[in-house]
């Protein structure tokens, strides 16, 4: 079974900084767009960040210039580098992939099990 992974959530001050990543593992032949939701107590989950096969990304306004997210494709691994954080990026972080199995190129979508930012101070 394919399966995604992510670690690097913590605790962090506000102004502070935190790196996320997901792993994925399993049986992949493909993989292609990946990124990163989020979802805050009583709201619903929203786009953090993108990023296709080919490495074009797209942000959500409230984290430009703040959040940057790439990828090892070699790796299958997915990262987000979250820098100057605020108090309402707290919340659970998502990643997602859109995995091939094999060679006939059936993706799926797959979610990770989340892990949890909190800024306070």
């Amino acid at each position: 079974q394919v399966q995604l992974v992510e670690s690097g959530g913590n605790l962090v001050q506000p102004g502070g900084s935190l790196r996320l990543s997901c792993a994925a593992s399993g049986p992949i032949f493909s993989v292609d767009n990946m990124g990163w939701y989020r979802q805050a107590p009583g709201k619903q989950r929203d786009l953090v960040a993108g990023i296709t096969g080919s490495g074009t990304t797209n942000y959500a306004d409230s984290v430009k210039g703040r959040f940057t997210i790439s990828r090892d494709s070699a790796k299958n691994t997915l990262f987000l580098q979250m820098n100057s954080l605020k108090a309402e990026d707290t919340a659970v972080y998502y990643c997602y992939a859109l995995i091939a199995s094999d060679a006939k190129y059936r993706f799926e979508n797959y979610w990770g099990q989340g892990t949890q930012v909190t800024v306070s101070s």
